[in-house]
């Protein structure tokens, strides 16, 4: 069968979104699917994938009619064609099959907004998002799906993604399928003893502490600065040798300084960002993303393979495969550092750490990529029957 997929850009080496469609791709080429790529720029892989490049749009051109330029044009070149199954990942307006990496954009947009802590900055933001052409023209693009006469699959990342796209939407949730992400689990395993992990923690100045890492080039929308404070009311509140570990981007001068002011150097750490990101899982004890959105954030299956109790928010559709207090703990508000605290408190204690350590192995084991690339061949099968009968 033939299957198009549209992105900007097909690389492993590229966002969350791009490197789960070169994996899927590479998936559907093995059980003998004939893939098509549409989109502006391609690393190669599968090999044996159809590259359609769509043409660049003019330089001119704004943000908002850039994003129109490739719906479109992507489906110029798609509509009169012989494919079975066309994918939608929110960026094009044709498709038989709709799964979207970014959630349900009005309200994403919105609770990313609460990452500012100034009130009247994050009035002054919201203004302008709602004046922004581009934030319209994406809502418009994300809802071409359910403006279809015949509605594709439709395909959630998580419950709360579902949850969105039915409130958004006005979408039965019984017309809504929930296919969580997966990890290659080989890649990430639990290794507490080798020299690679051993370097990287006496680097960063730290023996037996237990260390507490945080992922993300995002910070502020990811939560770091409420990370931050939950650190400084942990240290006072016990006496365990602990670190905080932030790999990603380099701090900001207020985020350097909130670390002075709180008497936290050589307890938070910033040694950058990494292209090892296992390396990272196994010399660290307790994983914390108090994210203010994430549609499924994909490092939340990458701790927990290889060991790591996960603190995240309810905010984070990857919260949904948490059980709270048995391999992880979700938070109810992003901003409240009392509660990133009081759990991280709870993890402090080693017989604690390593009985959900123990749990969140055995859970991880249940969102492989296999697991995840059958069931959406399971799902393309099924659209493909709808679309022509075949």
């Amino acid at each position: 069968m033939k299957i198009a997929l549209a992105l900007e850009k097909f690389s492993k080496h590229s966002g969350g979104a791009e490197s789960y469609a070169v994996d899927l791709a590479q998936a559907l080429v093995a059980n003998g699917w004939e893939v098509h790529l549409f989109g502006y720029e391609w690393d190669g892989n599968p090999p044996s994938a159809l590259f359609h490049q769509l043409k660049r749009p003019p330089f001119y051109m704004t943000a908002s009619m850039k994003l129109l330029h490739f719906a479109f044009q992507h489906r110029s070149m798609v509509k009169n064609g012989t494919y079975d199954v066309i994918v939608g990942f929110g960026s094009t307006i044709f498709m038989n099959v709709y799964q979207s990496h970014g959630g349900a954009h009005k309200l994403s947009s919105r609770r990313k907004l609460y990452a500012i802590r100034n009130p009247a900055l994050r009035f002054f933001k919201k203004i302008v998002m709602l004046l922004s052409p581009k934030y319209h023209v994406r809502s418009w693009i994300e809802s071409a799906p359910f403006r279809s006469k015949t509605l594709p699959r439709i395909v959630a990342i998580s419950d709360m993604v579902k949850n969105d796209i039915s409130e958004v939407f006005g979408t039965d949730r019984s017309q809504i399928e929930v296919i969580y992400n997966g990890i290659d689990g080989a890649r990430f395993k639990k290794k507490t003893c080798c020299s690679e992990t051993t370097s990287l923690r006496q680097s960063l100045g730290f023996d037996d502490h237990i260390l507490f890492l945080f992922m993300s080039y995002d910070f502020r929308k990811k939560g770091v600065r409420f990370l931050i404070e939950a650190a400084s009311k942990l240290r006072h509140a016990s006496s365990n040798k602990f670190g905080v570990v932030v790999v990603g981007g380099t701090p900001s001068p207020s985020l350097s300084r909130l670390v002075s002011k709180l008497d936290l150097d050589g307890i938070v750490v910033f040694p950058g960002s990494t292209k090892t990101p296992q390396i990272s899982y196994n010399a660290c004890d307790v994983f914390v993303l108090p994210t203010f959105y994430d549609a499924c954030s994909l490092v939340v299956f990458e701790a927990m393979s290889s060991g790591l109790p996960v603190i995240t928010s309810a905010c984070n559709g990857a919260s949904g495969v948490i059980e709270h207090g048995i391999d992880g703990f979700v938070i109810h508000d992003p901003a409240d550092s009392s509660e990133i605290c009081d759990y991280m408190l709870a993890l402090l204690n080693r017989d604690t750490l390593s009985i959900m350590s123990e749990k969140a192995m055995m859970k991880s084991v249940r969102y492989s990529l296999e697991e995840n690339h059958s069931q959406m061949m399971r799902v393309f099968a099924q659209a493909a029957v709808e679309r022509t009968g075949a």
